[in-house]
């Protein structure tokens, strides 16, 4: 009688837990969307919301709250797993012993938005999707040394390389390189990418928000997605990201008036940010990555003469940027402390090298630029036969040192622009300034003529950096097929047009070499022959300075992936 009792009290203890993990999963399935609105700003402006088809920042990071990798970065640059179950080592048989294969384990029971299943189709798609030749794919590096990209089955996906691949995490990892719906893009592959404005302004994802209204250049509107895979996220029904204004604006709107939740890039004089901060609203949060302010230097002739061979290879050299003389004097006429200290105080450092970051790459070659030479500059311009005109500024051979420099409509931008411009003078150059909205600068349209990959102007200054911690696709950035041009739709990262057999030597050498201390001297070898050869200026290493209302909780600052990385886990204090 006792042992029946027992059993009963045990069926009905199992029972009671039954309906508690009921209810408890009821309870969490009812705080999906509890919280309300998320208001965010990015005062530039998403402008597409594929991140295939932009090097946009601000369209990676709109894009990042529907599309996700198979693995993302965290705030401390570790990798963890996001569609897939788990990150393939060597360890647990995920990467090959040689090193020329990596294979992935999705995780099951993951839908699209739409309630179809997330396969190993899609991913295998999207890898095809990047590669096409024709596509103009802005994340090409990322698939360096792919031979294929196979379904074994619809939860395992295959990659194998060329040759070895020390670090195989190039293909979907980070918010730049996501996995979109094969039903969805099926017919947009190749010169068809960018015509698909419906999937690229509507993608459908497996993230946290699905969009229900974009206007380019203008807002994004989300709601949550009723399909998202973890019980209870995200807290907030709807979202919005608002873009346009200016970054004074943007943090104002947190800091002070408390009318948004989280503000990015806050690229504000520092004294400005803690006025601001003053009011109690909100919290700056600050972490440094790979961010570098730069000078890109351009090497082709942008004569709108030359029609569609403007700013292309094909169009010829630049008149005078070409000389090694005017880039080394354009350098070292700068004096790059004043640009931290008027702009970006503890949020910035005075750097030499585009790859300043992590330390074992940072270069000490490249140091003699931190401090400002004017007589220097002023000698190899002389020496080089560039001689100053009644007017004060130099010519040679009937061409004069007149610079187009453009940028991004932003105070702290402009007020570089107006130092440089005054620091230049002193060398005999003659600067015209052109600042150009966000939205519009770092957009996708291939139809302006005033996006910083159609770059024509003569010198154009923006930040970057890479996702993660290992530089092996970033410094691929300036490879010669990384060149934007018309027939790849004018996608790519080597703003400059350099070519450089031997530096694509080398990016080819990492891509094959296991060593961490002999991949460290060939990106630290990479870095020194760009910045020896000035193909860009480096001026400011750069914090990523954003701001969050008080009242969010869950933000985890992240310079090593997308800010919105983990938006999922916001929450609303209550």
């Amino acid at each position: 009688m006792k042992k029946l009792k027992i059993i009963m009290l045990a069926g009905v203890a199992g029972a009671l837990m039954a309906t508690a993990a009921n209810a408890s999963s009821d309870s969490m399935m009812k705080m999906r969307g509890m919280d309300g609105q998320l208001n965010i700003i990015y005062w530039q402006a998403a402008s597409i919301l594929n991140p295939y088809l932009s090097g946009g920042t601000k369209d990676t990071h709109a894009a990042s709250m529907i599309l996700e990798p198979l693995a993302k970065y965290d705030e401390n640059g570790a990798m963890v797993a996001s569609l897939a179950a788990e990150i393939p080592t060597i360890e647990n048989g995920g990467v090959s012993s040689d090193l020329t294969s990596i294979t992935w384990k999705l995780k099951k029971g993951v839908v699209w938005s739409d309630g179809s299943p997330f396969t190993a189709a899609d991913v295998v798609f999207s890898g095809e999707y990047c590669m096409d030749p024709t596509g103009g794919c802005n994340s090409l590096a990322n698939f360096n040394d792919v031979k294929s990209i196979e379904a074994v089955d619809d939860l395992t996906v295959k990659i194998t390389f060329k040759v070895a691949k020390p670090f195989p995490y190039g293909p979907f990892v980070g918010a730049t390189v996501p996995i979109i719906q094969r039903e969805q893009f099926k017919d947009c592959m190749g010169a068809k990418a960018p015509t698909c404005t419906a999937q690229n302004f509507g993608p459908i994802g497996t993230g946290p928000f699905v969009v229900t209204e974009f206007k380019s250049n203008d807002v994004v509107v989300y709601a949550a997605n009723d399909k998202y895979r973890e019980e209870g996220k995200p807290a907030f029904a709807t979202a919005i990201i608002k873009g346009g204004g200016e970054a004074a604006a943007a943090a104002r709107s947190v800091l002070e008036t408390g009318e948004f939740d989280y503000a990015w890039n806050l690229q504000v004089e520092p004294e400005i940010l803690a006025q601001m901060a003053a009011a109690g609203k909100g919290t700056i949060v600050t972490s440094f990555g790979t961010s570098v302010e730069r000078l890109m230097v351009q090497s082709t002739n942008v004569d709108p003469a030359l029609g569609d061979k403007r700013g292309t290879v094909e169009g010829g050299p630049h008149p005078f940027l070409t000389d090694p003389a005017v880039r080394e004097a354009l350098s070292f006429a700068i004096d790059r402390q004043i640009l931290v200290d008027a702009g970006y105080g503890k949020a910035g450092q005075v750097t030499c090298n585009v790859l300043p970051a992590p330390a074992i790459y940072a270069s000490t070659a490249n140091d003699s630029c931190k401090k400002q030479d004017v007589a220097r500059a002023n000698k190899v311009l002389d020496d080089a036969g560039w001689v100053r005109g009644s007017d004060g500024i130099r010519a040679k051979d009937g061409v004069r040192l007149s610079i187009l420099y453009q940028t991004s409509t932003n105070g702290v931008r402009q007020g570089t622009q107006a130092l440089s411009k005054h620091m230049w003078k002193a060398i005999g150059v003659e600067t015209e300034l052109r600042n150009i909205s966000a939205s519009v600068f770092f957009g996708g349209d291939q139809s302006s003529p005033d996006t910083f990959q159609k770059f024509f102007a003569d010198i154009e200054m923006y930040t970057n950096n890479f996702d993660g911690t290992d530089p092996e696709r970033y410094m691929g950035s300036w490879a010669c097929n990384e060149i934007p041009k018309p027939s790849n739709q004018w996608i790519g990262n080597n703003m400059p047009r350099y070519c450089n057999a031997e530096y694509d030597a080398l990016v080819a050498e990492m891509g094959k070499t296991a060593s961490l201390e002999k991949r460290a001297a060939l990106a630290m070898k990479m870095n020194d022959m760009l910045m020896q050869a000035r193909v860009m200026i480096p001026l400011i290493h750069r914090g990523d300075v954003s701001a969050h209302a008080n009242t969010l909780k869950g933000v985890r600052m992240n310079s090593w992936d997308s800010q919105l990385w983990n938006v999922a886990d916001w929450t609303r204090a209550k």
